[in-house]
């Protein structure tokens, strides 16, 4: 068995989308309409691949409080660098719960806990 995505229903396509390319450097795979007032969009490729969607129908989304993803980075501190440059707030971190790793989280625009990693 091969794990093929994660979904995630977001309130604003445009807005999720900006966030994941840019902040996380995934990349528009597909994206396509799915019926009346919805629109898809997977992102990313090979083992890391996320599944956004949006339906006009359900303006409000509820968000786990104890889901997380997780994205390796080279340095937690230049990431946290950057995403204080763009005006993100950090939520959480950084932690070092071992010698090996580091990370912090912030939350995407649809309140999904995001969680940066750095291991050496």
């Amino acid at each position: 068995m091969k794990f093929c995505w994660s979904t995630l229903t977001v309130k604003n396509l445009e807005e999720s989308i900006k966030f994941y390319q840019d902040l996380v450097g995934l990349e528009v795979n597909r994206r396509f309409q799915a019926g009346p007032g919805t629109e898809i969009a997977f992102l990313g490729s090979g083992e890391t691949k996320i599944e956004l969607i949006c339906n006009q129908a359900k303006p409000q989304i509820a968000i786990g409080k104890d889901i997380s993803w997780g994205f390796e980075v080279d340095s937690v501190d230049r990431m946290m660098q950057t995403v204080q440059q763009k005006g993100i707030q950090i939520e959480g971190g950084p932690f070092q719960p071992n010698p090996q790793t580091k990370f912090f989280y912030v939350l995407d625009p649809n309140g999904m806990k995001i969680q940066f990693v750095e291991n050496h």
